[in-house]
């Protein structure tokens, strides 16, 4: 369940009252763990994959009452607010345009007092937080423009020209240093108010970082750029059976080679400073460390990409070392060579399996087949980059959608979403994660991610009251039936 998908009258899910609500059910259902998407603030195309930050928290999930609550906001500079005009989708343009004005109030106020919290959370998050703010600040100064378009001084990060940045910008950095404070605030909050009611806090690393980052522009030597600070080569996948062009996902690559002479000193930072949000942590696109596609920078499609080797089991055994052991799944979909499954075997991490995959007619030998599964796996009916399953039921392939009927013993007049989350619930997977939205039975509506599109996903949102008592106690029985209840 993404925060953006919680109920609120204010456009978006945010940390406030809905979302405890939210641990409330999870715990009365029978439940161990919510599994969000990444936090940070997104930026054009609305993906949380695509984010200004690794370690920023996205600011549209600041809850307007809990700020009200404690002085910071009138209700009336928020309550009398156009939202927009369905509840059951947000409005990213929109809240960009309306949110951050009310976001100024709040931060005026908290920066005119005495706040020795807020400065000891500025110096305690420097590391990250100084390049942050500064690079959100100098983006609004070029009206948004990418720091590629931004003056060579800045661009380039020379030390004059960022002291001048720094002296004339000095109050706008200050304002998204406190709109940092108040979602850390509120995130350690809820995240606490969650652990004590039972419910871990599943998260999710995306491999790469956007071009347009506060990370890549304070760490370009990090990466593969040029002398002006672009790519040379930009991540991807290459062509298959469902896109004959390949997914030009656009990411600079990593310079891996001088991340191993520092030990991989960014990435340790990165994924330690993940575990101060969440108990477990997703890796997106695990195989990418293995090899990784890059694709020519300014190509238009992945066709022309090649495979380049990654930093393979080395850098998993780093962060073992550096970080002990720590709750990781990876995110092993795709195709996978004989190498990427040594490479998870000898990490020690549960990798994937999707339910939705499991049902190709033509091959019998489908290792998504629950009975296939070891049982140090995670399994899923569907992730974000999925249709939910009553979507998924209503375009297979009708020897597809019959040889699930078979296998799962699916009753339509039920919902098939009942019966596939029963055939997870009931393999030997340690862990089984649900997309809330097939909890429900909802159709290809609430679908949260078409890959490869822009402009209709990360909008879905639930309504009030859906995460009801009765659902509740329905869930808690199969929980109790399937021998799933948290020890």
């Amino acid at each position: 369940m993404p925060i953006f998908s919680l109920p609120s009258p204010y456009g978006v899910g945010t940390m406030g009252a809905q979302a405890r609500d939210f641990v409330d059910f999870l715990a009365a259902a029978g439940q161990s763990c919510w599994q969000v998407l990444p936090l940070g603030p997104t930026s054009f195309g609305d993906s949380p994959y695509q984010s200004f930050s690794s370690f920023a928290g996205n600011p549209y999930f600041i809850d307007l009452d809990t700020l009200a609550g404690e002085g910071l906001l009138d209700e009336g500079e928020y309550r009398s607010v156009n939202w927009g005009s369905d509840p059951m989708y947000v409005d990213y343009a929109l809240l960009y345009q309306l949110r951050y004005p009310v976001l100024r109030k709040a931060c005026e106020r908290l920066l005119a007092q005495d706040r020795p919290d807020f400065a000891q959370f500025c110096a305690e998050q420097a590391d990250w937080l100084e390049d942050y703010a500064l690079f959100m600040a100098l983006k609004d100064k070029y009206q948004g423009c990418a720091w590629l378009q931004w003056p060579e001084g800045v661009r380039l990060r020379k030390k004059s020209a960022l002291y001048k940045a720094k002296k004339l910008l000095e109050k706008e950095i200050a304002f998204w240093k406190g709109v940092q404070f108040l979602f850390f605030r509120q995130w350690g909050e809820l995240k606490q108010y969650a652990n004590s009611r039972g419910i871990s806090i599943i998260g999710d690393l995306p491999i790469y970082v956007s071009g347009d980052s506060a990370e890549v522009w304070a760490n370009q030597s990090q990466f593969q750029l040029d002398e002006k600070g672009a790519p040379t080569e930009v991540a991807g996948v290459p062509p298959d059976a469902f896109t004959a062009d390949g997914q030009l996902w656009g990411n600079p690559l990593f310079d891996w080679e001088k991340m191993r002479s520092d030990g991989y000193a960014w990435w340790m930072k990165r994924i330690a400073f993940q575990f101060r949000l969440y108990d477990t942590l997703r890796i997106d696109h695990f195989r990418g460390f293995e090899s990784y596609y890059a694709i020519p920078y300014g190509d238009t499609t992945a066709r022309n990409g090649h495979w380049r080797p990654g930093p393979g089991i080395e850098f998993f055994n780093k962060v073992r070392e550096t970080l002990g052991e720590k709750d990781i799944i990876a995110e092993d979909l795709g195709y996978l060579t004989p190498e990427v499954h040594q490479m998870l075997q000898e990490s020690g991490y549960p990798g994937m399996k999707i339910l939705e995959f499991a049902f190709d007619s033509r091959d019998g030998g489908n290792d998504y087949l629950p009975h296939r599964y070891p049982r140090h796996c995670v399994v899923y009916a569907g992730t974000h980059d999925n249709d939910t399953i009553q979507g998924w039921a209503a375009t297979s392939d009708p020897d597809d959608l019959a040889f699930a009927r078979d296998y799962l013993r699916l009753n339509p007049q039920e919902g098939y979403h009942w019966g596939m989350m029963r055939g997870a619930w009931a393999s030997p997977a340690d862990l089984a994660v649900m997309q809330f939205q097939d909890v429900l039975g909802l159709g290809s509506e609430a679908r949260i991610n078409i890959p490869s599109t822009l402009g209709t996903n990360w909008k879905w949102r639930a309504m009030p009251g859906t995460y009801s008592l009765e659902l509740a106690r329905k869930l808690r029985r199969d929980m109790e039936v399937y021998q799933r209840l948290p020890r």
